[in-house]
């Protein structure tokens, strides 16, 4: 499959007409729809309906319609944000990040970042796993994340400890105190995210597993916006690292662990062995500057200049 037959398929669809398809393409009519039986043929479904009058989109046709065009959108902004990056001259930087280290400070490192004329900043959410692997590859220069990867091509910092707590729904009847893992493993857990493993799911699960304890997994989502969503629709009870608490989050409260040792580390993973460039020099002081802020309790942006 080419890129020209999803263009192709996407003009049709629009039309409805594989005459006026064909105008709007600027090729001929038998061509055009041997490529869509071809397309067609490929894909093993059929995409359009025949009739007289035109064609109509059967419902596979319109399930690949609908993504085609969200191929071809993303398409379209990668080439804008290629041609922009090269007529500024900028530095490309990459940072991958899993969403739950992107509640506290490490926000401000992406604000400071952009704020600098000469860097063209692109993030990315990925795994753990996915940013070792994106870092090998060069597609990230540096990443945040939570599990600790034994990788002899990437060195990973810890840059702080931080807590677990458990969100509950509202009304729920451990709110206002701070459980056990004993207490929470009687009801159901909510684990995210669900794929690729392992990841914090699996993290979350081991706490209850080197403690002998049975849990029952109620439901696993990719999304920590999902999970939280269905805490607040009674499903179960999920743990998230502190900084998530700081989501106002209507039917949802939050609660410290019993066991205040229980945490996760927030880590920061790079290349090794590579030189610094002047880019991950500068993100590495401002690292440095947010993480003595955390350990003093100072959370002040204009501080980290």
């Amino acid at each position: 499959m080419e890129l020209r037959h999803l263009h192709y398929f996407r003009v049709v669809a629009e039309e409805l007409n594989l005459t006026r398809a064909a105008k709007r393409l600027h090729m001929s009519q038998p061509p055009l729809s041997r490529q869509i039986s071809k397309l067609e043929e490929e894909i093993g479904a059929t995409l359009l309906e025949r009739n007289p009058r035109g064609v109509s989109l059967t419902a596979p046709g319109q399930f690949f319609y609908e993504h085609t065009l969200q191929i071809l959108e993303k398409i379209d902004s990668t080439v804008s944000a290629t041609r922009r990056i090269a007529r500024s001259k900028r530095e490309l930087f990459s940072i991958g990040f899993v969403p739950s280290a992107f509640y506290g400070q490490l926000p401000l490192l992406v604000r400071k970042l952009r704020q600098k004329d000469n860097i063209e900043l692109i993030l990315a959410e990925l795994t753990t796993i996915q940013q070792v692997q994106a870092l090998k590859s060069g597609r990230i220069d540096i990443g945040f994340g939570r599990l600790q990867i034994d990788d002899p091509e990437v060195e990973q910092e810890v840059l702080y400890e931080e807590p677990m707590m458990v969100a509950l729904p509202e009304g729920h009847a451990l709110e206002g105190t701070q459980p056990t893992l004993a207490e929470l493993s009687k009801r159901p857990l909510i684990v995210f995210p669900a794929t690729p493993r392992p990841s914090l799911a699996d993290m979350v699960l081991g706490l209850f597993h080197r403690r002998r304890l049975k849990v029952e997994v109620a439901q696993e989502t990719n999304e920590l916006q999902t999970a939280l969503g269905l805490v607040v629709a009674g499903l179960g009870f999920t743990l998230v690292p502190e900084q998530v608490s700081r989501l106002k989050r209507q039917g949802i409260v939050y609660a410290y662990l019993a066991d205040s040792s229980i945490a996760s580390p927030v880590l920061c993973s790079r290349r090794k062995g590579e030189t610094p460039s002047a880019t991950m020099q500068d993100t590495n002081e401002i690292l440095r500057i947010l993480m003595e802020q955390r350990r003093t309790g100072h959370y002040a942006i204009g501080s980290c200049e």
